[in-house]
């Protein structure tokens, strides 16, 4: 069984399904097992890897919870396509942690999404086509209807957001931006106080959207800082829970 170094300079054993893991790992990462392909039965796994059945299903069940594979019970198992946000979702409950125990990092979030979103705008602009505003149109009304609902509204918000993200045709960025929002937004019961300017919002959705369909970059970049500038004031830092 291989041995490694652990910080403190021990030898440890590692585990035969961490082993199993990493060498199923590698098989996505070597491209022999591809995106949407059956991943092989367990007694084909314990015959190639030389292990027992409990080792190569806590292996699988690694994999599956890495996001690496899909294990579907009755069927056969079958890889995942990896994608920008199968990796932030790797993060997800990490993030949460780290700002329920420590609100001011949602004010250090807040700063991260002013920087991404201007320049999401930016590139936006340069690529919105009719359809990308048309589908943000439809969004704002879809959020015009929330009016009153405070949690449906933000999740329209969320919406609007990662729609417009979609438009610069980088993954990263719009995986990036959904997260982000989400992780901002789930904490508005305790963490960040509803201030009722709704209406405004959809005003300034409605101006970002204009300045986008006219490919209007610095137009849509001043809507954008006025719009993100303004929330500052919509949502407040609270007492840590």
């Amino acid at each position: 069984m291989r041995k490694m170094n652990d910080s403190d300079g021990k030898i440890v054993r590692m585990k035969l399904s961490d082993q199993v893991f990493e060498r199923l790992r590698e098989l996505v990462a070597s491209g022999e097992l591809s995106a949407g392909d059956v991943v092989p039965s367990e007694r084909v796994l314990m015959e190639r890897f030389g292990v027992g059945r409990p080792a190569v299903r806590e292996a699988l069940q690694a994999m599956q919870s890495k996001g690496l594979i899909t294990i579907t019970h009755g069927g056969r198992s079958r890889v995942n396509a990896l994608t920008a946000g199968i990796a932030f979702s790797q993060v997800d409950d990490i993030a949460k942690l780290l700002l329920s125990s420590e609100p001011s990092n949602v004010d250090h979030l807040k700063q991260v999404r002013h920087l991404l979103e201007l320049g999401t705008v930016r590139i936006a602009a340069q690529k919105c086509r009719a359809k990308d505003a048309d589908d943000l149109v439809e969004l704002v009304e879809e959020q015009r209807t929330n009016l009153g609902n405070a949690e449906a509204f933000m999740k329209s918000d969320i919406a609007f957001h990662t729609r417009l993200a979609l438009i610069t045709a980088n993954p990263l960025i719009h995986s990036i931006t959904e997260m982000m929002l989400t992780w901002l937004f789930e904490y508005h019961s305790s963490l960040l106080l509803w201030s009722g300017q709704e209406h405004k919002t959809l005003d300034e959705h409605a101006a970002i959207v204009d300045f986008l369909r006219a490919n209007d970059e610095e137009g849509a970049v001043r809507a954008m800082e006025d719009h993100l500038n303004r929330a500052k004031s919509r949502f407040t830092s609270s007492p840590q829970r």
